[in-house]
């Protein structure tokens, strides 16, 4: 340890450190370099030499202003001929936020989730943002919907350039890793659908708060998270069961209460003032049937052709959570089992992508949930381009299949039942095969591409350097490992 820390005191006389590149260290990728002359020299310094102009975060930035505007023109044909019949899905553009600008009142009272009896299927905070958005909308005569898309979709812009550049800070010698985020097919065609972008960026503040010992900052935008969206909540899982493992209770508790308290004070006074309201997003949730896309969609489509017995939402609810906490005591064990104290993206890539295979509703916007946690957990590129390439098939798969529901439509043109199916099926049995691939890396360190350019752990924040003080060996009778940090 005494070498170690004489090596880092070297390390930070000697200036910055190299960065990892992944045209070297990625060899899926370095096939593809050939056209711009091959992987970089091995005897580049980058992280040590003045790149110039096009800095790492520069390159990022442009990356994600091309994916936003490849995002914007995914929903053009929307933008232009509207939002209505089937448009949403014969040209692949559906979003949530024309219909519910209309269908939930926000054309007539921008502050509509917020009035005595109001029905709104969503958290408080979102309700927050989608009313301060449509209270911007001017007010003009024809065109308020498209204007209220236009600026939900600037906002949800700014929220990926905000990801982005909060996941190549955690990211340590890694910093392209964050490249993942920046070009995601995934998040181009599935970002605005939905407000999920707001929790995405406040859970990427909140583990950068984390990773920088910050944890009450981080407990703030872990609690705003929860009170946009329910799973960056999840993300105390991850960080109970490192303090378990270090004994370093500190840190979770500060992280976890003032989470807890900053969604206490989000959520009490709406709960007060309308208890109703507030009730409604909970009962929503808990009565609504088997989502699109979800495992329990497929299971009633096998129920309608009797192969399997119907599953009401009241079962599939018990059973989805029965399943969700099988899936935490899973991910508990294997974090106390492993020979090296596990990364925290690890932990938080399983217990989330844990929640979205088993629960009720698996929105396509979900990926985008994922995503930044994959590029934390398991930055390789072979393993992303599949997966989006599952994903992208999956996305127009979906539409299409919707759209064959319409009375119009020439039977002969419809998508297949079980082509849907089937890619419902790839797209839940592809991330299952990137959680097996995570958790190998966390039995394996060796096989992780984060500590085999040795860095530990960039987002441990105040589990950094810690020594082990409770494992499954010590309960075997083998001593507590001590950390070794490269």
């Amino acid at each position: 340890m005494q070498e170690s820390t004489q090596s880092k005191q070297s390390a930070r006389r000697r200036g910055p450190v190299r960065i990892t590149v992944p045209s070297r260290s990625d060899r899926f990728l370095a096939k593809f370099t050939e056209v711009i002359g091959g992987p970089l020299g091995r005897h580049s310094a980058p992280g040590q030499v003045n790149p110039g102009l096009f800095t790492v975060e520069r390159v990022l930035i442009i990356m994600t202003v091309i994916g936003s505007l490849l995002m914007l023109l995914a929903k053009n044909p929307c933008r232009v001929n509207g939002w209505g019949g089937s448009n949403p899905y014969d040209y692949f553009c559906y979003t949530d936020w024309v219909p519910l600008f209309g269908a939930r009142g926000f054309a007539d009272n921008p502050f509509a989730p917020f009035a005595a009896g109001a029905d709104f299927e969503y958290p408080v905070l979102m309700s927050a943002v989608a009313s301060v958005v449509s209270a911007l909308v001017p007010q003009v005569e024809t065109g308020r919907s498209l204007i209220f898309f236009d600026m939900n979709l600037l906002l949800v812009s700014v929220l990926w350039l905000i990801t982005v550049l909060c996941t190549m800070k955690m990211c340590g010698r890694r910093p392209w890793d964050a490249a993942f985020v920046a070009i995601a097919p995934g998040i181009i065609l599935t970002g605005s659908i939905n407000w999920d972008m707001w929790a995405v960026a406040l859970l990427a503040g909140g583990m950068l708060a984390f990773a920088r010992g910050h944890s009450i900052g981080a407990g703030v935008l872990i609690g705003l998270g929860t009170a946009m969206k329910i799973y960056p909540f999840f993300i105390l899982g991850a960080i109970l069961v490192l303090a378990l493992r270090t004994g370093r209770w500190s840190v979770f508790y500060k992280t976890a209460g003032f989470a807890a308290g900053t969604w206490a004070l989000v959520n009490l006074p709406y709960a007060l003032a309308f208890p109703s309201s507030f009730a409604y997003f909970f009962s929503f949730s808990s009565e609504r049937g088997a989502g699109l896309s979800s495992f329990w969609h497929v299971w009633n489509i096998g129920a309608k052709y009797e192969l399997v017995p119907f599953l009401a939402p009241e079962t599939i609810s018990r059973l989805g959570i029965g399943l969700f906490f099988l899936c935490c005591v899973g991910v508990a064990v294997l974090a106390l089992a492993a020979p090296e104290r596990p990364r925290l993206a690890s932990l938080a890539f399983l217990i989330i992508a844990s929640f979205v295979m088993v629960n009720k509703v698996y929105s396509p916007q979900f990926i985008v949930w994922l995503i930044p946690l994959f590029a934390l957990a398991l930055p390789r590129w072979k393993e992303f381009t599949a997966w989006m390439l599952v994903e992208v098939a999956h996305f127009y798969g979906l539409w299409a299949y919707l759209g064959s529901f319409g009375d119009d439509k020439d039977i002969h043109k419809t998508f297949p039942e079980l082509g849907y199916v089937l890619l419902v099926f790839a797209h839940m049995i592809m991330l299952g095969f990137l959680m097996y691939r995570v958790v190998r890396t966390v039995l394996d360190p060796l096989q992780d591409p984060v500590r085999i350019v040795g860095q530990d752990d960039p987002q441990a924040g105040g589990f950094a350097g810690a020594d082990d003080k409770f494992t499954l060996s010590a309960l075997r009778g083998n001593a507590p490992r001590k950390e070794q940090v490269g």
